[in-house]
């Protein structure tokens, strides 16, 4: 019997190939896979999202539950050394396509806070509960693509700015935390097919108040975005021509006018270059690293003898000439296994400003001042410098993500920070710095993110940072969040 119920299989199985065989000779072209038709209620969402066929529209809310102590006060003593509130961040966009290849697109947002412990920063601080804040458009813009029939597009007017993975240009807008990112903006792209090569360039008006430039909805007074008015000019050039190599070549520049405290009055230069891809199928990597000449003139650093961690040069009153650069790297293998297990190992470097020179040596982050690897990375720069600007700065270590179950990842890190110089030159409160360690500690994070369905996704967020001999506290100073965002 077992012969015969092999033999039978066998048979089975050459019958099956001569058929496959038979089908390939008949029909060369691959037939498309059909697209699975929505369900009703879908269709129906699709149906009210597009009420006409040169408008659509849609929405999102996110809910956000944030918990952190010490990290914007370094220090238990302050009063407002512990957090814990909650966000609603509602949005409502629409684009409107008059005619082929011309858009208007707009986007409606705010988001109000409730506080369950006084407020450590915003217009609302030391005070709890809920903070209706105001309504603003962080998105209204026309976009132009194919002008006289050529790969060129240009977009104009308030819009989202993302460049290379968004490590210098990304957040306009840091005094509101991730509740708006956009830059006021022309950003003009032609794409060199052929040559596989995009070219753009990026013009920039950003207002330090929210009212700037158009009004806000239910005022409660205007508040500040950023710390000064920025100008800026970006020219980029990205050839992908290699999958192992796409090149990216960009100049930057930028000017801050000084509006309120923490402010600056700059000029800034930024000559860079970024270099990624993957390899063998199993290996990606990304270096980038940059340049900065310029001046800088910074109230928090130059106080006329007031800083007692400064030396004398470095406290003259006036702008400093700049001399700084930074790196970043990140290395990742990929296991191509149904857990799509990935290992990555980063290094970034930012310089730190010698605080015994005449000189600025502190790289300047530009509108990169939001999250890109940690919450704490952003938020315990507030006591040495400002809210996210990152600098003197040494960051390594690695990263492990997995899809432990369907529409479910998973990542964990961890980075051993140290500092390029022993000591903070922008303005510091006394005692909360050591002025003479270079650790600035141990961090860990672990994230689970989750995708119920197309129109519900959440995630777990924690991080710790073990502070090191740069810092004079010593407790474990931990960040916590839970999210749900429902998206319209």
């Amino acid at each position: 019997m077992k012969t015969k119920a092999q033999a039978a299989a066998i048979f089975a199985l050459a019958g099956a190939l001569i058929s496959v065989r038979g089908q390939a000779a008949v029909q060369t072209t691959p037939v498309p896979a059909a697209v699975p038709a929505l369900s009703a209620t879908e269709q129906k969402i699709q149906d009210i999202k597009n009420p006409f066929p040169w408008m659509s529209w849609g929405g999102d809310l996110r809910i956000r539950n944030e918990y952190f102590n010490d990290l914007l006060t370094l220090s238990e003593k302050n009063p407002l050394h512990e957090q814990d509130y909650f966000r609603f961040r509602g949005r409502v966009f629409t684009s409107i396509t008059p005619v082929d290849d011309l858009s208007l697109n707009a986007r409606l947002t705010a988001e109000p806070r409730e506080w369950m412990k006084p407020a450590g920063y915003t217009a609302y601080k030391g005070n709890e509960g809920m903070a209706w804040y105001y309504g603003i458009f962080d998105a209204l813009n026309v976009q132009w693509k194919n002008i006289a029939s050529l790969p060129l597009t240009v977009t104009v007017g308030r819009q989202d700015l993302f460049l290379g993975d968004g490590w210098l240009v990304a957040e306009g807008t840091p005094y509101d935390g991730s509740w708006t990112l956009f830059l006021d903006s022309a950003r003009v792209s032609y794409n060199f097919k052929e040559q596989h090569t995009v070219v753009e360039a990026i013009g920039i008006i950003q207002d330090a108040y929210n009212n700037g430039w158009m009004p806000i909805i239910n005022a409660s007074g205007a508040t500040t975005l950023t710390e000064q008015n920025e100008k800026g000019a970006i020219l980029s050039v990205a050839n992908s021509s290699l999958p192992a190599a796409n090149l990216t070549g960009y100049f930057i520049y930028k000017h801050d006018d000084y509006v309120v405290k923490y402010g600056d009055n700059a000029d800034i230069f930024t000559l860079g270059g970024r270099l990624s891809g993957t390899f063998q199928d199993c290996w990606k990597y990304s270096v980038e690293g940059a340049y900065q000449c310029g001046q800088k003139e910074d109230p928090g650093l130059n106080r006329g003898g007031l800083n007692p961690y400064l030396s004398p040069s470095a406290q003259a009153v006036g702008f400093r000439d700049l001399n700084a650069f930074a790196a970043n790297s990140k290395l990742t293998y990929q296991f191509n296994d149904p857990l799509n297990n990935q290992l990555s190992l980063s290094y970034e470097f930012i310089s730190g400003d010698n605080s015994g020179t005449r000189n600025d040596e502190m790289f300047d982050v530009l509108w990169g001042r939001w999250p890109r690897w940690s919450e704490i990375g952003l938020y315990i720069y507030a006591p040495e410098a400002r809210v996210g600007q990152e600098g003197n700065l040494n960051r390594v270590g690695p990263t492990w993500s997995l899809n432990p179950m369907k529409n479910m990842l998973f990542t964990t890190s961890y980075y051993a920070l140290f500092s390029s110089q022993d000591a903070a030159t922008r303005a510091v409160a006394p005692g909360l710095l050591t002025q003479g360690g270079n650790f600035r500690g141990h961090f860990v994070q672990a994230v689970m993110k989750y995708t119920f369905s197309k129109h519900l996704s959440g995630h777990l967020w924690g991080e710790a940072l073990f502070p090191g001999d740069y810092y004079v506290i010593r407790t474990v100073i931990p960040f916590l969040r839970a999210e749900v965002t429902l998206t319209f």
